[in-house]
């Protein structure tokens, strides 16, 4: 007997997107939103709020002139001259040694690699007392140093000594992992091509990470401005000689002169707000390429 097939009618499956099948209920999503917004409200938001209102409290007459007597100028003008070394040679030893780990294999690599994230590991004071260590008038090259009548703990070489190494990894740590996404292919082709090295790095390089770049160099140019744990071992406290923002910010502080701690605390803060504004824009700009057609192949 032949058996006469029939098919089966299955009733049709609901169409679920991949979103829908992995999204969250209501609640869920909104507590998350509640939780996160408290958070930042409570240990943000209000805390730097506080700071400008404090620093205004007493009136505009005696804000500015908390940050423009004297000390305070000469704390501005040496933080900005220690951000101003620090920087440009991180960013030159952040590109060399980004270039270095991405594009060659050497003997000692992963030694490099770890060289360049310590001072995220090492406590700032702890980079200030390896200064003080060597150069100290008790250190290794204490006695040279005082017989050349050099000078670098307790004045200017000290602290920006002390904010290189605390921003050493900023802008290498940003390019690294960008440069090792992005592989050789171009550069060995620009080399086919007849370019030479610096064709290569200007041409085919450097737009690739020129947005990695600058984010690094404005997290970088943060972080010198605004250290104080490695700059206040090495500094001796030397009030409009050694002392940068944070550390006058203490000591006014201290002595219990609020209204001028509060005002020059303000400056940092405002600092703190441009790097957020310019982190944005950095991240709009890079969006703004990646809709181009210039894919931003970092992290």
């Amino acid at each position: 007997m032949n058996a006469t097939t029939v098919p089966v009618q299955h009733a049709p499956l609901p169409t679920v997107r991949p979103a829908q099948a992995i999204e969250e209920p209501a609640w869920v999503r909104w507590s998350l939103i509640g939780i996160a917004l408290a958070f930042l409200t409570f240990f943000l938001f209000v805390p730097l709020i506080s700071v400008f209102y404090e620093a205004l409290k007493k009136g505009l007459d005696v804000y500015f002139a908390a940050i423009t007597e004297p000390d305070a100028l000469s704390a501005i003008q040496l933080t900005l001259t220690a951000a101003a070394i620090a920087v440009p040679l991180n960013l030159i030893f952040g590109v060399a040694a980004a270039w270095a780990v991405a594009k060659f294999e050497f003997r000692g690599k992963n030694l490099l690699i770890t060289f360049i994230d310590l001072p995220f590991s090492v406590s700032p004071v702890v980079s200030g007392l390896i200064y003080v260590l060597i150069f100290g008038l008790q250190g290794w090259l204490g006695p040279w140093l005082a017989e050349h009548d050099i000078k670098i703990i307790f004045a200017v070489p000290g602290i920006v000594l002390a904010t290189i190494f605390v921003t050493v990894p900023f802008i290498a740590r940003e390019l690294i992992p960008l440069m090792q996404a992005q592989g050789t292919e171009e550069e060995e082709a620009a080399v086919v091509l007849g370019a030479n090295g610096w064709q290569i790095f200007f041409r085919v390089t450097l737009p690739n990470i020129k947005w990695g770049l600058l984010y690094g160099t404005i997290l970088c140019n943060a972080r010198a401005m605004g250290e104080f744990g490695a700059v206040s071992v090495v500094s001796g406290h030397i009030r409009g000689s050694t002392n940068t923002l944070p550390l006058h910010v203490e000591i006014l502080y201290n002595e219990y002169n609020f209204a001028a701690a509060f005002a020059v605390a303000s400056l940092l803060a405002l600092l703190a707000l441009v790097t957020l504004a310019l982190k944005s824009l950095v991240e709009s700009k890079k969006h703004d390429d990646k809709e181009n057609g210039n894919e931003y192949r970092g992290a």
